[in-house]
C-alpha cells in the first residue's frame, strides 16, 4: 500500500503559509521556517494591538497633563474636578481639545475647578474613618 502523501489539501496548506510568507526574506519564504515565523508575527500583532491601546491612552494623558499644566491644574486634579462636575468626555477627545481649541479647553478648566470647589473636602471625607 503506498504512503499518504496528503495531496491538495496539503498543497493547498501550503500555499496558505506561502502567500502569508510572501514579503520575507530569504530562507523564510520555505515552508517550515515561513511557518514559524508566520506563526511569530500573527502573535507580536495580536500583542501590539493591545499595546497600541496603552500606547495611544498614555500619549492622551501627557497631552491633557501638559494643557492642563499650563492652565494651572495637574492632570489628576484636572480629570477629578471634571468627573465632579459630570463631564463624560473621554481621554481622546479631550486631548484633542487640548491640542486644537483653547477656548474649548479653557472652558473645561473652568468647568473642572468648579467641581472641585463644589466638593473641596470629598478626599477627605473619603479617606476619614467613620
Amino acid at each position: 500500500m503506498p504512503r499518504v502523501k496528503g495531496g491538495p489539501k496539503a498543497r493547498r496548506r501550503h500555499q496558505r503559509i506561502l502567500k502569508g510568507a510572501s514579503g520575507f526574506v530569504g530562507g523564510r519564504k520555505l515552508l517550515r521556517q515561513g511557518r514559524n515565523t508566520l506563526e511569530k508575527g500573527l502573535v507580536y500583532a495580536y500583542r501590539d494591538r493591545k499595546r497600541k491601546k496603552r500606547a495611544f491612552r498614555a500619549l492622551w494623558v501627557v497631552r491633557i497633563n501638559a494643557a492642563a499644566r499650563r492652565r494651572g491644574l495637574s492632570y489628576s486634579r484636572f480629570m477629578r474636578g471634571l468627573a465632579q462636575a459630570g463631564v463624560g468626555l473621554d481621554r481622546k477627545q479631550l486631548a484633542l481639545l487640548a491640542a486644537g481649541a483653547d477656548a474649548l479647553f479653557d472652558e473645561l478648566v473652568r468647568l473642572a475647578r468648579a467641581g472641585l470647589e463644589a466638593r473641596p473636602d470629598a478626599q477627605a471625607a473619603e479617606a476619614a474613618p467613620a
